[in-house]
């Protein structure tokens, strides 16, 4: 038991470190966005909290009047008032209930963020990879210019001395011409790449390291998942939620309290010996019961059942999708492992092929094409190599966007 709970410190401290590595490939300005939602979702939990609080009334009104209808008679003024309290203190669990809704829901929307601020950061460290892999891809391709290059050179040598027809020069110059256009729509690629980063980072691509990420366990893939979280949290806020939709249709006692002020002016009084009404003030309080009788109280509280029922079967089936994602993930990783085996293999022939025709040359056997083009055809394996290995972060980056972030 000891050795677990170290090792699960141990991924989390992991975990942790790879993390705040991640982080630092957003923007300052969307750190800022993220840290302003952060803040207005714990604002928004203080809110929700209190919101069984009700507000005090306070109220004043002033008119006049012509109680005698006649022209030129007095007109008669009214001051009023107050300030009313009307104060819920049991609402057959709903206050405590609430309570826990606001906090359950300020899990949920934590989570959310949590979730949009990962993408963000998966898509800025995925474009960076795209940009190392984006470079690579040209140097391969430069590399196969050079051999359809010196491939044409060979066509047109043999047909200038009559060994070829004119076709299999036609197609080694339409050969050429495509793998030079593929090279500039690569760059085209390159550049739009590089725009989209530049949106969201900070970092200098071409100074910016790209991270190094392992595979976890399938067990800690689904323990620290974000996502799961995310809909156990939501079903959470339901659960209370439910609580409080049946709380509203049961009993409620509030204290009721008030202090009023009132002021009458009547002109016509004046002079005779009937004074105006003096002003007055006083104060009530007291207790108030009240229970709805609504004909879709049921209804309303089975709904909240249901959308809880459904809470739950969302966590299992987000862990039945985020199964599916490791194995896919895990899948992907071994077939670019055999593909970087293949490309490794294919290496290792064109390293020997290379060392033979060398020697061919030196004896004049073979021309200074041959050598060249094997030159380049091994390090277009060893680029392929680096293309897969960074194939492989870009699918384990898919994992890792999932990851709780324990320091947001």
């Amino acid at each position: 038991m000891k050795h677990f709970l170290l090792y699960n410190l141990a991924l989390i401290s992991i975990l942790n470190a790879q993390d705040l590595d991640l982080q630092s490939y957003i923007s300052d300005l969307k750190t800022k966005e993220y840290s302003y939602d952060y803040e207005k979702s714990l604002l928004e939990k203080k809110k929700l909290r209190d919101s069984w609080i009700q507000p005090l009334q306070l109220r004043y009104s002033i008119s006049k009047s012509n109680p005698y209808n006649e022209t030129g008679s007095p007109t008669q003024k009214t001051q009023n008032a107050a300030i009313v309290m009307d104060q819920p203190i049991f609402k057959s669990g709903g206050i405590y209930y609430g309570i826990k809704f606001a906090q359950a829901s300020y899990a949920y929307n934590k989570y959310s963020i949590d979730v949009a601020k990962r993408k963000m950061i998966k898509d800025a460290v995925s474009l960076l990879m795209q940009i190392k892999q984006g470079r690579l891809s040209i140097t391969k391709q430069e590399l196969q210019i050079d051999n359809s290059r010196i491939n044409l050179e060979q066509k047109k040598e043999q047909y200038l001395n009559g060994q070829l027809d004119s076709g299999f020069l036609n197609n080694a110059i339409i050969e050429k011409n495509k793998v030079t256009q593929t090279l500039y729509d690569l760059q085209t690629n390159q550049e739009r790449l590089i725009s989209k980063f530049g949106a969201i980072s900070d970092l200098n691509y071409e100074e910016a390291r790209v991270p190094s990420l392992d595979l976890i366990s399938q067990e800690n893939f689904l323990e620290n998942n974000i996502d799961v979280k995310q809909v156990q949290s939501e079903g959470e806020k339901n659960l209370y939620n439910k609580d409080v939709t049946l709380s509203k249709y049961l009993p409620t006692v509030s204290i009721t309290a008030g202090y009023n002020w009132d002021k009458l002016e009547n002109p016509s009084f004046a002079g005779s010996n009937v004074p105006s009404p003096p002003e007055t003030a006083y104060y009530n309080y007291g207790l108030k019961a009240s229970m709805p009788i609504d004909f879709n109280s049921l209804r309303d509280v089975e709904s909240a059942q249901v959308q809880y029922l459904k809470s739950l079967v969302l966590v299992e089936d987000k862990k039945r999708e985020l199964l599916a994602l490791y194995e896919q993930v895990s899948e992907n990783l071994k077939n670019f492992q055999k593909k970087i085996a293949l490309s490794k293999e294919n290496e290792t022939l064109y390293a020997t092929l290379l060392s033979d025709t060398q020697q061919l040359y030196t004896a004049g056997y073979k021309t200074q094409y041959d050598v060249q083009n094997l030159k380049n055809s091994v390090e277009i394996e060893k680029v392929e190599q680096k293309i897969f290995e960074l194939d492989k972060q870009l699918e384990l980056l898919n994992l890792y966007e999932k990851l709780i972030n324990n320091n947001t």
